[in-house]
C-alpha cells in the first residue's frame, strides 16, 4: 500500500506513538519534515492518507506552506483520503475545511480530562469512551471551530471543540500522540511557557506533567489506540 504522509511543523513535533501504531499495524509512512524546508506535495497521488502533527505557530501566521497544506487537505477530502491532525493539525484541518482558527480563552498546558460526545457517530470512533470522560495531554492557546457537516467528538470545560470527525478524517486540538521522550522535551524546551501559566486551573507545570505520567499516559494510550484503529480503516490497501 501507499505510505501515510506524516508532515512535521516543528522538530520537537514529531509523529510520537502515532508512527509507533502504524509501524505495529505493518503501514509504511514517509515524513515531510516542513520545518526543515521540505515541500509540500503538489498532490495526494501516492498516499494512502495524511497526518499533520503539531506545532507552536498559527495557521493565522502568513507563512508560506499553509495554504498549500490545506490545499492538500481538500483534495484529500474531495477524494475520501482520510486526513488525521493533532493540535496544530487539527487546526489546518478545520481552516482548510472552512472553519475558523481563534484564540482560546485559556491556555491549556498538560494532562486533562475531556468528555466524549454521545451519538452513533462519537460510539463508531470513541467506542467506550463515548459519553464517558477519558484523559488526553494539552498545549495550546487557540482553538478551532466545526467545520460544516463535522461532528464533534471531544470537549472540555476549557475549549469545547477538542476533536471532530468528517467523514474518514479527524481533527484533534488535544494531543494524543504523546510518548514520555515528547513529553519531557516539552517540558524542557517550553518551561517558561507552562510556567507562566500553571497558576491556572487548565495548566500544569513541567514537574506535574511529568510526575503524572506513568498514570496518565496508559489511558491516554487507550483512546488513541481506539481512534487510530478507526481512523486505519478508512486507507486504501
Amino acid at each position: 500500500m501507499h505510505p501515510v504522509a506524516i508532515f512535521r511543523h516543528s522538530p520537537t513535533e514529531g509523529p510520537g506513538y502515532f508512527a509507533i501504531f502504524l509501524e505495529q499495524q505493518g503501514i509504511p509512512w514517509k515524513l515531510i519534515a516542513l520545518d526543515e524546508g521540505a515541500a509540500v506535495p503538489a498532490t495526494i497521488d501516492g498516499f494512502s492518507g495524511l497526518c499533520f502533527m503539531g506545532g507552536p505557530m498559527s495557521v493565522n501566521d502568513p507563512l508560506p506552506w499553509i495554504e498549500p497544506v490545506c490545499a492538500l487537505i481538500r483534495e484529500a477530502a474531495g477524494k475520501n483520503v482520510p486526513v488525521i491532525g493533532h493540535c496544530l493539525g487539527g487546526q489546518l484541518m478545520s481552516k482548510a475545511l472552512g472553519g475558523q482558527v481563534t484564540r482560546n480563552p485559556v491556555k491549556e498546558i498538560g494532562w486533562s480530562g475531556a468528555h466524549g460526545e454521545d451519538n452513533a457517530i462519537a460510539r463508531h470512533w470513541l467506542g467506550d469512551f463515548a459519553g464517558k470522560s477519558g484523559t488526553v495531554f494539552q498545549w495550546h492557546g487557540e482553538t478551532f471551530s466545526i467545520p460544516t457537516g463535522a461532528t464533534r467528538l471531544l470537549a472540555n470545560g476549557y475549549c469545547a471543540n477538542q476533536m471532530f470527525v468528517l467523514g474518514p478524517h479527524l481533527g484533534m486540538q488535544c494531543h494524543v500522540e504523546m510518548t514520555p521522550e515528547m513529553i519531557a522535551t516539552w517540558c524542557e524546551q517550553w518551561a517558561d511557557e507552562a510556567i507562566a501559566v500553571a497558576d491556572l486551573p487548565s495548566a500544569q507545570t513541567p514537574d506535574a506533567m511529568l510526575a503524572e505520567i506513568p498514570a496518565k499516559l496508559p489511558v491516554m494510550r487507550q483512546l488513541s489506540e481506539r481512534l487510530y484503529s478507526v481512523w486505519i480503516k478508512g486507507l486504501a490497501r
